[in-house]
C-alpha cells in the first residue's frame, strides 16, 4: 500500500475519496487515511476537455487507464469501487 503523509491543497470532492491537485492539469486520488487510490489527468481533444483516470496497481508497479470522462465528476466516481 502506498501511502503519502504530506499533502499541499487537499479536496474532498467525494464521500471516501480525497483529491490532491499537484498542477492544473493532474489530480492525485487517495483514501482519507492516505492511500494512493490513482490519479486524473485532463486533456484537451479536438471536440474539447477530457479527463483520463488511472488507477494505480503499485504492486505491479503501473496505472491501469480506467477511461475518459467528458466531466471530472465522472472521473472522480470511478474511484468509488
Amino acid at each position: 500500500m502506498t501511502t503519502l503523509d504530506f499533502t499541499d491543497t487537499v479536496h474532498s470532492l467525494r464521500t471516501g475519496i480525497v483529491t490532491v491537485e499537484l498542477n492544473d492539469d493532474l489530480w492525485r486520488i487517495t483514501k482519507p487515511d492516505g492511500e494512493v487510490l490513482g490519479y486524473v489527468h485532463r486533456w484537451y481533444s479536438a471536440s474539447g476537455v477530457r479527463f483520463q483516470a488511472k488507477r494505480m496497481l503499485a504492486r505491479q508497479r503501473r496505472f491501469l487507464p480506467l477511461g475518459d470522462f467528458w466531466s471530472i465528476d465522472d472521473a472522480l466516481d470511478i474511484f468509488r469501487f
